[in-house]
């Protein structure tokens, strides 16, 4: 877990739990808040997951905010992943993730699945 520290809230901000799931396949749990402060982080894990798996999930259930910032992050990741070969799944039932995913009209451009075991029973 990455632990990020708000020097006037001190308490974790962001957590990202990364859980192997075979030999090619990472599942990247996101807890908390991606904000401007915190995406880097996000965007850093991603990159590295997605040198070493060749399907990376993205579980924002956990997620409390995500803000332009942190779509940014999953965003590059997807165009990154699209690029390279691999393969991106979101999934969110995170009513704050989700309007920012329909607002800004970017839900189109991921794949999405209802649960983790549904991301993880369609790896190719």
């Amino acid at each position: 877990m990455i632990r990020v520290m708000n020097s006037v809230f001190p308490a974790d901000i962001v957590g990202l739990h990364v859980a192997k799931h075979g030999p090619d396949t990472r599942v990247v749990a996101v807890t908390g808040e991606v904000d401007a402060l915190t995406a880097p982080q996000l965007a850093d894990c991603l990159t590295a997951q997605l040198t070493a798996a060749k399907v990376v999930v993205v579980n924002l259930d956990g997620g409390q905010f995500l803000a332009s910032a942190g779509l940014r992050a999953l965003y590059e990741a997807n165009e990154r992943a699209t690029d390279q070969g691999r393969h991106l799944r979101l999934v969110s039932n995170s009513p704050n993730a989700n309007v920012v995913l329909e607002g800004t009209g970017l839900r189109e451009h991921f794949t999405f699945a209802d649960t983790v075991p549904d991301a993880l029973n369609n790896v190719p």
